[in-house]
């Protein structure tokens, strides 16, 4: 949807008006039916006016088209100018133009990434040249007019306010400048120059309709690449049962419709490969041409997926194909051909980071597709606010008119192929009586070790391997380090310990940063992840006495979300209450050590803990 549309001239006398602002603000509402901050209109006035004295060159000619906040479909993104045009052989141009205010910037170590002041706060932001390019490569991805009809897109930024320095233009943001040039207070004329280049005559073929009306699907040469980026990578080959569920989700993709909507509902366990299953579909639809996304709640296997899926630790094309479970409230309904849930288990009723938006996440996926898949694992619900449980996408897909279906994934492949760890596992932490196991017998490395120390330096020694071994712990610690960055998070000064919790450096790609090994993860950043082994700090919110597993939530720390507002809970329903606290906290560690392929090894604070686990290990029948 473009906000703002008309001719070069047209732009020209708005801005002459002095209410450009104006014009644009009363556009805003009636198609976005929305309000602006005051901050955004004051950068409206004075950004236009900077391309105001940018056009007022002749030889930019009077009929080019202007478009100004452009908004990406699918993303809530907005482009803020876009200059259109024809060049020599006829060839259609846009300019894509983000403007900014900016008059400094420090430099960060992230690839595409400042450190800069946006409405009175200093945070990171992309570069204003990656932004750019950003937007132009998902409109050349995805945009059918775009890739069809050979519209060429030259993005660029002007930091009309910004003085030169050895930040914006530094060696270290080279790549995406060069893909998007970038102009500063004293290039003005450069700008004017860029422009020329490419547009000599004026909007004689509708590019911005063309570009307005285009259709939403993954172009061929996306589809492609992300076709030969999965090949031959055996971390998404499929075997078994996975194969079973893949077809049966890609026949019911292709033949589902507007009247014909369908939902099938996935289950499976650790391993069993559910995000395999939901990777490869991801790539065989959008080859098809249909339009996708694979959604999750958290970002982290998001992240990493588009992650391996590239091949590099960058942002790129395929980055529109993944997506949070809270964006889909104000999609159109059917807008998506699929969307395929992963951690389905995780959804939740509201969205957002208030968790004031929207009505319920399980109804909007729905509602936006005309074929969802849904995978999940009830006994990874570890939030109270976790929805995910087949019940409840079973009666919101009835309501929504759609045929469910329903299959399993039951082949392990985590835990040394085996069931039997689970069972072990399930039975220990006294989630559900299971048939006894010695794990001795399975092959799979647990130990409970005798020090934070000795699990550190366990999994420090095993990452060597191959970088897949990682430290996680049940978040029963704040996160001070967070604002303090020369503190620790995690100390145990009788074992010479102290680590940081992860999300500093890598972020959500934490569990395959090269560094990251010296950070400690939690169930936010490796639920739906896995590495060959896994070291767990099983902090005081679950202990055993006399031989049974009992959970504290008051023992975790006061910043973690996934028991916030138990306390009222318990007030209201006791014994519902307590049920649930109870299967959160136990499901948390259950999930926890159950992210290594090849071992885990544990550590627990509480000592009469310890103790019990050493003992089964030492006496397996302790459990009959």
């Amino acid at each position: 949807m473009i906000v703002y549309h008309a001719n070069k001239g047209k732009f020209l006398d708005d801005v002459l008006t002095n209410n450009v602002d104006g014009i644009i603000l009363n556009y805003v509402k009636q198609k976005l039916n929305k309000g602006v901050s005051p901050g955004e209109i004051r950068s409206w006035r004075e950004s236009l006016s900077y391309m105001d004295r940018i056009l007022q060159d002749p030889e930019i000619p009077e009929d080019c088209g202007v478009a100004i906040e452009y908004m990406i479909p699918q993303t809530g993104k907005r482009i803020d100018f876009i200059l259109t045009g024809q060049g020599v052989s006829n060839t259609d141009y846009a300019i894509i133009i983000e403007l900014k205010q900016w008059s400094e910037a420090d430099i960060t170590a992230k690839d595409g990434v400042v450190v800069t002041y946006v409405g009175g706060r200093k945070g990171e932001h992309t570069h204003p040249s990656y932004q750019a390019w950003s937007y132009a490569t998902l409109l050349q991805g995805f945009n059918e007019a775009v890739y069809s009809e050979n519209i060429q897109l030259k993005p660029c930024a002007y930091l009309h306010n910004y003085v030169e320095d050895d930040v914006i233009r530094n060696s270290f943001y080279a790549e995406y400048i060069e893909k998007a040039p970038i102009f500063l207070r004293s290039d003005a004329i450069k700008l004017r120059e860029f422009i020329k280049r490419f547009v000599k005559y004026g909007d004689r073929t509708d590019i911005i309709y063309r570009i307005e009306e285009g259709k939403i699907k993954p172009s061929k040469m996306l589809a492609d690449n992300m076709a030969s980026m999965l090949k031959g990578n055996q971390e998404f080959l499929m075997i078994d049962d996975q194969k079973i569920v893949y077809e049966n989700a890609l026949a019911l993709a292709k033949q589902s419709g507007v009247e014909n909507k369908n939902v099938l509902i996935v289950q499976g366990g650790p391993g069993t490969g559910k995000s395999v299953v939901a990777i490869n579909l991801l790539v065989e639809i959008t080859k098809l041409g249909l339009l996708t996304q694979y959604v999750s709640k958290n970002a982290a296997p998001r992240a990493v997926y588009e992650a391996r899926l590239t091949g590099k630790m960058r942002a790129t094309e395929i980055r529109n194909l993944f997506k949070g479970s809270g964006s889909f409230i104000d999609v159109p309904k059917n807008y998506f051909d699929a969307l395929i849930v992963d951690e389905a288990h995780r959804l939740n009723e509201f969205s957002g980071l208030y968790g004031n938006l929207g009505e319920n996440q399980i109804k909007e996926i729905i509602n936006a597709s005309k074929f969802a898949v849904f995978f999940i694992d009830e006994d990874q619900r570890v939030t109270l606010k976790d929805i995910g449980q087949k019940n409840q996408l079973q009666e919101w897909a009835y309501k929504a008119g759609a045929t469910v279906y329903e299959l399993e994934l039951n082949s392990q492949f985590r835990c040394n192929g085996s069931d039997g760890y689970l069972a072990w596992l399930d039975n220990v932490l006294e989630i559900k009586e299971t048939a006894n196991e010695d794990i001795a017998e399975l092959g799979y490395d647990f130990r409970v070790v005798d020090s934070p120390a000795e699990l550190r330096d366990l999994i420090f020694e095993k990452n060597k391997i191959a970088n897949k071994a990682r430290l996680v712990a049940g978040y029963c610690w704040k996160w001070i380090s967070k604002g303090k960055p020369d503190l620790y998070d995690i100390t145990f000064p009788e074992y010479d310990f102290k680590m940081k919790w992860n999300l500093t450096s890598d972020g959500s790609l934490w569990i395959i940063g090269p560094d990251s090994v010296n950070e400690v993860g939690c169930i936010h950043t490796c639920q739906g992840l896995e590495v060959d082994y896994i070291g767990v700090i099983i902090g005081n919110d679950i202990v055993v006495r006399n031989n049974h597993v009992l959970v504290d939530p008051s023992k975790r720390a006061s910043s973690d979300m996934s028991v916030r507002g138990y306390k009222s809970l318990l007030k209201n329903d006791l014994v519902n209450t307590q049920k649930s606290l109870s299967a959160i906290i136990k499901n948390t560690y259950r999930t926890l050590m159950t992210r290594g392929m090849k071992g885990c090894y544990i550590y627990c604070v509480d000592k009469e803990t310890q103790e019990y686990f050493k003992n089964l290990l030492a006496h397996p029948k302790l459990l009959n």
